[in-house]
């Protein structure tokens, strides 16, 4: 009989003894069972909050143990104990073929187990953002482990008449295997030991996978695991059949054969495990590989780059597993960088030099982390950081860059890594701009840039601008020289030639003739620009000093420059002292602050001078309050300039008294200035059906004490924005799973003003939103502690964000400047730019709360990890605007960020119902196709013997 046909003959007969006893069923609703209580109950899917699978696999390397040896331990133990065993001895077929069909029919209802979880990720990509990739490679890993589970429940059965003893010897040794990778034992060994157990055992290699990365490392030991034990359940049984008598030579022959056989397994997992080249990353966004805007970074280095990881030899158990990650990440970059990247793997404690260097160059200091086994509890000081070091700038990754901690329904804690490669080559970026700010500007400008200085005559301007003109001359033919051909001059008098260039300036970009005092009838021009083929941009000349216009030069000729750190403005609320003393601190943006300095270069500016720094490349300002026309006209000629404005405001912001909250009205001056532009805040906030929790303070009577806990219940002002309520297209929004807008207001857009201009709509509330007038923004609960907000009438989505692009009008038009000096003074000269080049960009967020501090801690506390999406948003929209895209692709790819949308008690419900209807079909289908197999075989058979007859 052909190989396949017995192999096959031999998995069908066991399939049909499975199913014809109670052991497939058990086997099959015991997996279901277990898995739907652990995904539902142990890991308690909903209250974790993620869109992704990996309760399901999170207990599968145990479970799989204890299933796995009840599916293999009567199959040859069974044979041998009736004495069929003899008869398959004496049967001139080689052994292997009965093995492989055993090891066949098992596996088979295993994929039929893993076929019955398959609801539960359907289940989550219906109801959030799952990522296919870890979940196929999941499914994949589990099928691998249960193989190498089975063939050595094989081994063991073969070994014993007893199928009791051959399913402890199974759950013995399956474990063994389990445990010398699980964190029950590495936590005795330091690093180097810890990581050589993880390389034997399965449960480590079976996390590997599950994360989302196919290493051929972890698929050959599968596989190689499989193999071994196959070939020993094959040499046992053939063992066998050796008579006494037999030839000495051929059982020495095979004792060798096998024996070597091992040796080159474990020779080949040894020299595999060296090599991480060849590896799938099947994550989305590409979590754990190199990334083309990775790759683009390291191509612009002029000289060797280190990354050096500092990683203790012993460490938390949690963050050990993390460390073989980041090594062979930091490896892959080695690689990437085609010989100018250094890759240092060291332990500061091997090392009293290098830990000096790092405690005293570099600031690394270990950190403490409390460790506890079953005898005592003690404090380990261990390193996990990275150095990023380029020329004479380097950058630090610690443990708070790089880890992502999770708090989970009850006490236990998900560690995982946040996003390695944006921290990483975020920190490359970082020194490769600071090295490159310290060379020649020009050789990071692709275009020729031109100057050109829109001046009248020197006997038409004040004498003060007059010699200013002269020594800006000799700058800009000193620049010249050092561009090498890449920088022009150009002079041009706007009234000669009847005024035609006057004509233009002020009909492109609104330059209109300026007077020296209010009384000063004498009328000039003194505008400077500098331009390529695609952009004008005027450089700033509030002071009018020539000391300062080399530094107002180099920011202007840095918006044509790629490799330099870019300066953005930050206007935000001070804190009021007086305010603070009875505990309102007013709002806070201390993390959006510190979250624009990781990447860029940080003014703080109040704007009460009427003007924007010079070196600004990007101005935000967030909660506006009472601006003053001074303040307004900063905004307005920032943006008349060219230059990208970033606002968050809306008429009310939030405040918490004790265990109250109100919302205050909070006029922005900047109402008149976003309606000329085209841009009406309502004056009711927005609820939405589809939003996050909110944390209600309730007071519990239990055993006569008093307990105050907090309830989570629905509340509709704080508006959770996915899918459709994020713009897919735009890159600012493209890479964001969830944003949470905190009493929002609607932006209404005025299409007639923004005639002309691009209008982009970046966050949306869902169709299910509605309006309110009313100022109780206290959360609702009904009598069964549920949310009892509803809405009144119809509903629709409502616009919360949007990006407008084009050529503005200025709101200052045909007036005179705010700034204007009275006809006394001797101050500075100002004008109005009327109109601003279609460079302009204009980003309104409706609500004050969005990047709050203290919105964001409680976004964060309700999430159990780091709510970071709207510091996202803002970092995407700063990078986007100075087009700086490279992070705009990887910031995002966390393994939190993939949230689920809020459901109800009853929703949650339904699903989980669903889910375990679903396992129970599934059994009963599978039930109804083996009885009609059955059958059919029962009718095959009569016709048979009919036939016979």
């Amino acid at each position: 009989m052909p190989h396949e046909s017995n192999t096959q003959r031999v998995a069908s007969k066991e399939l049909t003894l499975f199913f014809s006893s109670p052991v497939a069923w058990l086997f099959l609703g015991s997996f279901a069972a277990v898995t739907l209580f652990i995904f539902f109950w142990g890991e308690a899917f909903f209250a974790r909050n993620v869109a992704d699978v990996r309760p399901l696999f999170e207990w599968m390397p145990i479970l799989l143990v204890f299933l796995s040896a009840a599916l293999t331990m009567r199959m040859w133990s069974e044979e041998r104990r009736t004495g069929t065993l003899e008869y398959v001895l004496t049967l001139p077929v080689p052994l292997r073929h009965f093995v492989l069909g055993k090891f066949r029919a098992c596996v088979t209802l295993l994929l039929l187990a893993l076929l019955i979880t398959l609801p539960l990720p359907l289940t989550v990509a219906r109801l959030g953002d799952l990522d296919w990739g870890p979940v196929l490679a999941a499914y994949l890993a589990t099928a691998l482990l249960g193989s190498a589970y089975i063939s050595i429940g094989l081994y063991v059965s073969a070994r014993s008449d007893n199928p009791i003893v051959s399913m402890i010897g199974s759950v013995a040794l399956c474990g063994l295997f389990y445990l010398l990778g699980s964190d029950l034992l590495t936590g005795f060994f330091g690093t180097g030991g810890a990581e050589l157990m993880r390389t034997v055992g399965t449960g480590a290699r079976f996390d590997a996978i599950t994360r989302g990365v196919i290493d051929l490392r972890d698929l050959f030991y599968y596989i190689s695991l499989i193999v071994v034990f196959l070939a020993l359940n094959i040499y046992t049984l053939e063992r066998e059949r050796w008579a006494a008598t037999g030839s000495p030579r051929r059982h020495r022959g095979w004792r060798l054969l096998i024996a070597l056989f091992v040796i080159n397994v474990i020779i080949a997992n040894t020299w595999l495990s060296q090599v991480s080249r060849w590896r799938m990353d099947v994550t989305e966004g590409q979590l754990y590989s190199i990334s083309e805007p990775t790759r683009n970074y390291l191509s612009q280095l002029q000289e060797p780059l280190l990354l050096r990881g500092y990683f203790s030899e012993k460490t938390h158990p949690l963050l050990a597993p993390l460390v073989p990650q980041l090594r062979d990440l930091l490896m892959e970059y080695e690689v990437a960088g085609q010989g100018r990247v250094r890759v240092e793997i060291i332990d500061p404690s091997d090392s009293p030099e290098l830990e000096d260097e790092a405690n005293q160059k570099y600031g690394i200091r270990a950190v403490p982390f409390q460790v506890a086994d079953r005898y005592q509890a003690a404090v380990v000081n261990s390193y996990l950081n990275i150095l990023v070091e380029y020329g004479d700038s380097h950058e630090v990754l610690g443990f708070g860059e790089m880890v992502e901690v999770k708090a989970g329904a009850s006490t236990s804690i998900d560690v995982q890594l946040r996003n390695p490669e944006f921290n990483i080559t975020r920190a490359i970026k970082q020194v490769l701009y600071a090295y490159q700010a310290g060379g020649n500007l020009f050789e990071s400008i692709d275009s020729d840039i031109e100057f050109i200085g829109y001046v009248s005559a020197d006997e038409l301007l004040p004498p003060q601008l007059a010699s200013y003109k002269q020594a800006i001359e000799e700058q800009l033919q000193a620049t010249v020289v050092s561009a090498g051909g890449g920088f022009s001059v150009r002079w041009l008098e706007p009234e000669a030639n009847g005024g035609q260039v006057a004509r233009q300036i002020q009909e492109e970009w609104g330059f209109k003739p300026m007077v020296a005092s209010v009384l000063d009838e004498n009328q000039f021009y003194f505008y400077l620009t500098v331009a390529d083929e695609r952009q004008v941009v005027q450089v700033p000349t509030e002071s009018f000093d020539p000391a300062t216009f080399e530094q107002a030069l180099d920011a202007s000729l840095k918006r044509f420059a790629t490799g330099f750190t870019r300066t953005v403005a930050f206007s935000a609320p001070k804190m009021n002292p007086r305010l603070a003393q009875y505990g309102m601190m007013g709002p806070q943006f201390r993390n959006l602050e510190q979250a624009i300095t990781q990447d860029h270069t940080i003014r703080m500016a109040d704007l009460t001078d009427g003007a924007v720094a010079a070196e600004t490349d990007l101005l935000v300002v967030v909660a506006p309050e009472n601006f003053t026309s001074k303040q307004v006209f900063a905004v307005d000629q920032y943006l008349m300039r060219g230059g990208t404005v970033i606002l968050a405001t809306a008429p009310y912001i939030s405040q918490t008294r004790g265990n109250s909250m109100i919302m205050l009205p909070r006029p922005s001056g900047l109402q008149e200035w976003l309606s000329h532009h085209g841009i009406n805040l309502g004056s009711e906030m927005v609820l939405d059906s589809q939003n996050s929790a909110f944390p209600v303070p309730v007071t519990r009577q239990v055993g006569g004490y008093t307990f105050q806990d907090a309830a989570l219940v629905d509340y509709p002002y704080f508006i959770d924005a996915r899918d459709n309520g994020l713009n897919a297209e735009h890159p600012i929004t493209r890479g964001l799973p969830q944003v949470t807008v905190p009493w929002a207001v609607p932006i209404i857009i005025d299409t007639e003003r923004n005639a002309g201009r691009q209008v982009t709509a970046l966050i949306s509330s869902s169709d299910a939103a509605w309006t309110s007038p009313s100022s109780n923004v206290l959360p609702r609960m009904d009598d069964s502690g549920m949310s009892s907000w509803a809405a009144p009438g119809a509903t629709h989505s409502e616009l919360l964000a949007t990006l407008i692009s084009g050529r503005f009008e200025s709101f200052f038009a045909g007036q005179s400047s705010p700034l204007q000096a009275p006809a006394d003074s001797e101050d500075r000269i100002t004008s109005v730019i009327e109109r601003s080049p279609e460079s302009a960009r204009l980003l309104v967020i409706a609500s004050n709360d969005f990047l709050r501090d203290d919105i964001l801690t409680t976004i964060s506390s309700l999430t159990g990890g780091q709510y970071l999406g709207p510091l996202e948003l803002i970092a995407n929209a700063i990078d986007w605007s100075l087009e700086d895209g490279g992070l705009l692709g990887i910031r995002s790819n966390a393994h939190f960020n993939r949230t689920l949308p809020p459901l109800e008690r009853q929703t949650q419900a339904f699903w989980e119902y669903t889910n375990y209807a679903a396992a129970l079909l599934a059994l009963i289908i599978l039930a109804l196709l083996q009885n009609r197999s059955r059958r059919a075989r029962q009718a095959r058979y009569l016709r048979e013997l009919g036939g016979a007859a």
